[in-house]
């Protein structure tokens, strides 16, 4: 059993260094202001030049670290607040961040969270991300705090106007998803029509060869340009850095909406198609206690395998306040999603020898999922003697069906480092039978009390949710397990202190979070399910402090998550356990000298093993959960050459276990990202030029573990290049 105390030195050692680091900053009297839209730089004693247009819908003081980082965040049923009256750890991404990064997905956009990893290879199937040592899919990112109305694969950025990062367990705050996203929320905010007008072109290169072109349209018309609408279209077609693969992607969406005095509205329209050809990254498992070296990551171990996707989705949204401090709100939103490829290379446990030889598989996959949500509620602002209330009451409903088909390859023998061509990939599915049925409805009630100016706040909110599913077999679409329909109550109490200003606020939470209890299946056949468990309850306990002078913030935070899990042995018998996560992190943004701006942070996480059958992996750590996570960029703008910024960002991950009983050790990784960014006009037109290097030093690294028993390979090397010029 590993022992407790190095949780409590790491704690210490966190703590120190983000003390010392206030320590030294907050003696730094000199406030840098950034250039925002509209400011103007002085080029020569006659000429003034109009900086290029980066931060549209955020202004210097509800921004950080130069614009990239946003004050305020969505809170779920709470709506937007800001960072320092919020009783949790969120950090919001922009879309300057976006543009800057030359992030083309959200896994992308999340390389300076040190609480989030991507374990999956940028060539792969999809996008799923590891949260404070918990898993989440593409598909369970919620949208302006709705689940279910993104793509199943990876979610395009271009088209966002903000990344909330919410760490923790959520269930009160955003009510459940599908998955459960026990370990935090991706939410994303789409782009709107802004005050100043918009026409922005993007011309994109990444090697080997993917040219792209993005086309930014925003303007605002109407009495009081009450209306607006933005319309973003992507075309980016060509030969990734995986040898062999070619991508081809667009989107179109359109965003409409309303600002009149007391009724507000939008409307969104997305179109998203993803092709990915020729190739698949490597997933393999592993025979024996030795680990294989990771291998080139260009490397092609699947010729012929292809993924295709196609999303759309409608959402729309209205405000109305119906009288002084009251608003009535309701969403809904609808999303329709096919694909087909691909699921893995050798996921079905086929497992690799230390000298790399191992037996391949393809299972090709068809799939089609239809998805409604809702939500609907009031907030309203009163007072009761000395305390003020804000008080929201909601209901949200989400209903998915999904349809699966699948098909098996042959085996063939290949080699991680010398991989050979299938004999015969499986074909794409025609029988494509529903298989899963599942809808969530629940009622929340919470309330915000707040005295004193609000030095002191207390948010106390309760939710209940039902969850209603059936499963069907995926061999001939008839029900497969009996009908589901469970439902539990969960609690919330969080709580901020600001003891001197706005600028400290320490703050508490325990919240529970809700998934879907596992299903258990036919240890003869496990196509077939026999019943499904009540959902599991997660606990969070967390306390924290954020402290933020002279354009510099800083988060430390501690929590505890405790989930119930099912086990499942090499005999496939079942047995419940709890997992415990045990962290600590420490995230920054903001300017650390005039000119420099630091983001990133560190992150220290205990995930083990609690409860087992026999105790016979109690305090093992759980798979594929590394202990330390670090992120550092640093920007820094040239004085010498007007307009250049110099760009580095750093990943560390720590060693992992592959396996359980924690035979299987993935040795820790480090990579580090170079660019640079040059504003300048050009014949009277504001135009950035970015360049990038991801993974310089080309590191070949195992990413991660997916789906608990699958090592990934990382990225390789890749180069960016890309022009933005506003007309």
């Amino acid at each position: 059993m590993n022992s407790p105390y190095p949780f409590k030195r790491s704690v210490l050692f966190i703590s120190v260094a983000l003390l010392s680091t206030q320590s030294i900053w907050a003696g730094n009297g000199t406030e840098t202001s950034y250039p925002q839209e509209g400011d103007q730089l002085n080029t020569a004693a006659t000429e003034r030049v109009t900086l290029p247009t980066i931060v549209v819908t955020a202004d210097a003081e509800q921004t950080l670290s130069g614009g990239q980082i946003s004050k305020i965040s969505q809170v779920g049923m709470l709506g937007d607040q800001s960072d320092m009256d919020t009783p949790f750890s969120i950090t919001s991404y922009t879309s300057k961040y976006i543009a800057d990064q030359q992030a083309t997905s959200v896994a992308e956009a999340l390389k300076s969270e040190p609480s989030v990893r991507s374990v999956f290879s940028k060539g792969g199937i999809g996008e799923y991300f590891n949260i404070r040592g918990l898993y989440t899919q593409s598909h369970e990112l919620a949208w302006n705090g709705l689940f279910g109305l993104l793509p199943h694969n990876r979610v395009p950025t271009e088209f966002l106007e903000r990344i909330d990062v919410f760490k923790g367990t959520s269930a009160l705050l955003n009510g459940m998803s599908i998955g459960g996203a026990v370990g935090g929320v991706i939410n994303v905010v789409p782009k709107r029509a802004t005050a100043e007008d918009i026409t922005r072109l993007t011309t994109t290169y990444e090697s080997d060869a993917t040219f792209g072109a993005h086309i930014d349209i925003g303007r605002r018309f109407g009495h009081e340009d009450r209306f607006g609408v933005r319309v973003n279209a992507l075309k980016s077609y060509g030969d990734t850095a995986l040898d062999g693969q070619e991508e081809n992607r667009y989107l179109g969406a359109i965003a409409l909406d309303y600002k009149g005095e007391k009724l507000r509205g939008s409307l969104d329209l997305y179109d998203i198609n993803e092709k990915l050809n020729g190739a698949q990254p490597l997933m393999v498992s592993f025979a024996t206690s030795v680990v294989p070296k990771a291998p080139d990551s260009k490397l092609n171990h699947q010729p012929g395998a292809y993924s295709h996707s196609k999303t759309r989705g409608v959402i729309g949204h209205l405000e109305y306040d119906f009288a002084p401090d009251w608003t009535a709100f309701l969403s809904a939103g609808t999303k329709h999603q096919d694909g087909a490829g691909v699921i893995a290379n050798n996921a079905l446990g086929n497992a690799a020898q230390p000298n790399g030889d191992y037996m391949a598989v393809s299972r090709m996959n068809a799939n089609k999922t239809n998805v409604d949500a809702g939500e609907l509620g009031v907030r309203g602002k009163f007072t009761t003697g000395a305390i003020k209330h804000n008080l929201v009451i909601s209901a949200n409903t989400l209903d998915q069906k999904t349809h699966m088909g699948l098909t098996m390859g042959k085996p063939w023998a290949s080699n991680i480092y010398r991989p050979s061509r299938p004999t015969w990939n499986a074909p794409t599915p025609t029988y494509v039978p529903k298989t899963s049925d599942t809808t969530l409805t629940s009622f929340a009630v919470a309330d915000t009390l707040a005295t004193l100016d609000d030095k002191y706040q207390l948010t106390l909110g309760v939710r209940h949710q039902n969850v209603e599913s059936q499963s069907y077999s995926i061999l001939n679409g008839a029900p497969s397990s009996p009908h589901y329909d469970e439902s539990a109550v969960t609690p919330m109490i969080g709580f901020v202190v600001k003891p001197w200003d706005n600028s400290l606020a320490v703050y508490a939470n325990y919240i529970e979070g809700l998934s879907q209890g596992d299903t258990i299946t036919d240890p003869s056949n496990p196509l077939i399910a026999e019943r499904t468990l009540k959902p599991y309850k997660s606990k969070q306990y967390e306390i924290g402090t954020k402290w933020e002078m002279n354009n510099f913030k800083n988060t430390l935070s501690i929590y505890q998550i405790t989930k119930n899990a099912l086990m499942q042995d090499a005999q496939r018998n079942y047995s419940e356990s709890e997992q415990r996560n045990r962290g600590i992190e420490w995230t920054t943004a903001g300017e650390i000298l005039p000119d420099v701006r630091l983001l990133g942070g560190v992150s220290y996480l205990e995930a083990q093993w609690e409860k087992t059958a026999d105790g016979a992996l109690n305090g093992r750590d759980v798979k594929g959960i590394p202990h330390w996570q670090s992120n550092l960029g640093l920007e820094w703008d040239l004085q010498a050459v007007e307009g250049l910024t110099l760009t580095t960002n750093t990943v560390y991950t720590g060693s992992l276990y592959a396996n359980d009983t924690n035979t299987q050790k993935i040795p820790a990784w480090f990579v580090m990202d170079l660019g640079g960014r040059y504003a300048t006009q050009i014949a009277k037109h504001n135009v950035v030029f970015r360049g990038g290097v991801d993974n310089v030093f080309d590191k070949k690294h195992w990413a991660g573990v997916w789906n608990g028993y699958v090592g990934v390979g990382g990225d390789p090397r890749t180069y960016k290049l890309s022009m933005q010029i506003d007309f």
